[in-house]
C-alpha cells in the first residue's frame, strides 16, 4: 500500500539562522510507518540568502529539501511558490521562526486521517530567546487562543503558521493564496473560501510549535506596528465589509475614552487596549486607501 507523503512548506526572508533551527527540528519527525515527508523552503528574498545555508544542509540532514525562490517580496506569492514546488498528498506550513517537538507531524497526520477532516491546525506557543518584561507575560501579548482536540474552526480562527492539510483541495480555486493581501491576511483569506466550499478544519493541541520571540520584539513599538499591519489588510476581506467597518468606527471612540481608566489597572491593560485601538483605526484608514504600516517586521 502507498504512503502517504507529506511536503512540508516554509517560507522565509532574510532569517536563515532562525531557518536552521527549525530545519534540523524538522529532520527526525515522528512518522510511525504512517507517512513520509519533505521539506520545501520558498526564499522570499530576490538576493536568495536562504540558499547558501540550505545548500550547506541539505546534505547532512536526514530529510530532503527542495529549495526555491519568490523574488517579489509578497508572502503570499511565496507560499504559493512553495507549493508549486511541493509533491506531497499532504501539504503543511510552518513559520520560518518556529520549531516543533519530534510528534508535531505525526499527531497533525492521525488527527486529519482518524476524524476524515481537510486539514488541521495546532497551537502556536511563544519561546522567548530571554526573560521578556513582567508587563509581556502578564499582557499575554505573544500567546494565542487554544481549543480543545476536534474543535471545529472558523476562518478567522485558522492560520498558516501551523497546519497541515490534504492537497486534494487545492484543486477547488485558481489562486491558492491570494497576492492582493501582500503583506497579512492571506492565510485567513485561503481558510474563508476553503470553508465556504464545505471544506472543515479542525484543532489538534497535541501539536504545537514554538514561536521565537527575540527580545526586539518584547516592546511597545513592535507590539503597535503589528496591529497597524494586522488592521491595513481587514478590509481586503470581502464579507461582511460595512458591517466590520461599523465595529471599528464604534470600537475606536470607545477604546480611546476608556484608555485613561484602563491605565490604572496597569501597563499591561492600557497597552491591550491601545494594540485594539490602533488596530480597529488602521482599518477604518485602510478603507479610505491609507495604510501606516505596509511592511512585515523581522
Amino acid at each position: 500500500m502507498r504512503t502517504n507523503h507529506i511536503s512540508i512548506c516554509i517560507c522565509t526572508f532574510k532569517r536563515p539562522e532562525l531557518l536552521r533551527k527549525t530545519l534540523e527540528r524538522l529532520s527526525n519527525q515522528r512518522t510511525d510507518g504512517l507517512f513520509s515527508y519533505s521539506v520545501v523552503v520558498a526564499d522570499n528574498d530576490a538576493e536568495r540568502s536562504a540558499e547558501s545555508m540550505i545548500q550547506a544542509l541539505s546534505p547532512v540532514l536526514p530529510v530532503a529539501i527542495t529549495y526555491c525562490c519568490e523574488p517579489q517580496q509578497n508572502i503570499a506569492m511565496a507560499r504559493n511558490k512553495a507549493i508549486q514546488n511541493a509533491d506531497g498528498d499532504f501539504i503543511a506550513f510552518i513559520d520560518d521562526d518556529e520549531f516543533p517537538g519530534d510528534d508535531w507531524l505525526y499527531h497533525l497526520f492521525n488527527t486529519c486521517a482518524s476524524r476524515g477532516v481537510a486539514g488541521v491546525l495546532g497551537p502556536v506557543k511563544p519561546y522567548f530567546e530571554s526573560e521578556p518584561p513582567a508587563w509581556v507575560r502578564k499582557g499575554k501579548f505573544f500567546d494565542r487562543p487554544t481549543f480543545n482536540t476536534g474543535y471545529k474552526l472558523t476562518y478567522d480562527q485558522a492560520r498558516t503558521g501551523n497546519v497541515l492539510f490534504k492537497r486534494e483541495i487545492l484543486g477547488t480555486v485558481e489562486v491558492f493564496f491570494r497576492p492582493q493581501f501582500a503583506t497579512a491576511g492571506e492565510d485567513v483569506d485561503f481558510f474563508r473560501r476553503m470553508m465556504q466550499q464545505g471544506f472543515t478544519f479542525i484543532w489538534c493541541n497535541e501539536a504545537p510549535v514554538y514561536e521565537i520571540v527575540p527580545a526586539s520584539r518584547c516592546n511597545r513599538s513592535y507590539l503597535l506596528k503589528r496591529a497597524l499591519l494586522r488592521g491595513s489588510n481587514f478590509h481586503k476581506h470581502p464579507t461582511d465589509r460595512l458591517k466590520n467597518a461599523a465595529k471599528s468606527l464604534i470600537a475606536v471612540p470607545c477604546y480611546t475614552l476608556a484608555l485613561p481608566f484602563l491605565a490604572l489597572f496597569g501597563q499591561h491593560m492600557f497597552l491591550k487596549y491601545l494594540i485594539k485601538l490602533f488596530d480597529h483605526a488602521s482599518r477604518l484608514l485602510a478603507y479610505v486607501g491609507l495604510s501606516a504600516v505596509t511592511r512585515r517586521q523581522t
